[in-house]
């Protein structure tokens, strides 16, 4: 897994949710200022309701700290847009089906689930920099407590 002080690939691209549904963009477009980027699983399944709907209470004071907020997992932008509507999230919710953002973070990891193993990307959150330097990580994100997570990380980071 990528460490703090070390530089991402941002040239790989992803799909964001935006008014017609979708649009892809190259990750570093998204780096006009510091980014926190919160991977979760899948939408609509029990840990990852949790962890979003932390972000989506806190995501407000996320942002007057001067940080965007980016969660990723590899639902598609329709499967997205429907679980920002039902959660009410209003940050920036990104499809990566082919795990490039796990691949630029060395954050692939061995998972198993009814006897099979298959590599998917890790529950993390990373804080990066304009110029894609990661800040922090935090490795194994606590999924109700996401938000207070990213906060106290924010603060430890400002001071």
């Amino acid at each position: 897994m990528i460490k703090p002080g070390e530089k991402i690939d941002t040239a790989f691209t992803l799909e964001i949710v935006d008014k017609n549904g979708g649009k892809q963009i190259t990750f570093s477009d998204l780096l006009d200022q510091p980014i926190i980027v919160s991977v979760y699983m899948k939408n609509n399944t029990s840990g990852c309701d949790r962890q979003n709907i932390s972000l989506a209470e806190k995501a407000g004071e996320i942002a007057q700290k001067g940080y965007k907020l980016v969660a990723i997992s590899k639902d598609t932008c329709r499967s997205h847009k429907n679980y920002a509507e039902k959660l009410g999230i209003g940050y920036i919710l990104a499809s990566d089906p082919d795990h490039n953002f796990a691949r630029a973070t060395d954050s692939l990891v061995e998972k198993k689930m009814y006897g099979k193993s298959f590599y998917g990307p890790s529950r993390s959150a990373y804080f990066i920099d304009t110029d894609g330097t990661v800040k922090a990580v935090i490795e194994k994100v606590d999924t109700a407590s996401h938000a207070e997570e990213l906060l106290e990380k924010i603060k430890e980071l400002n001071s």
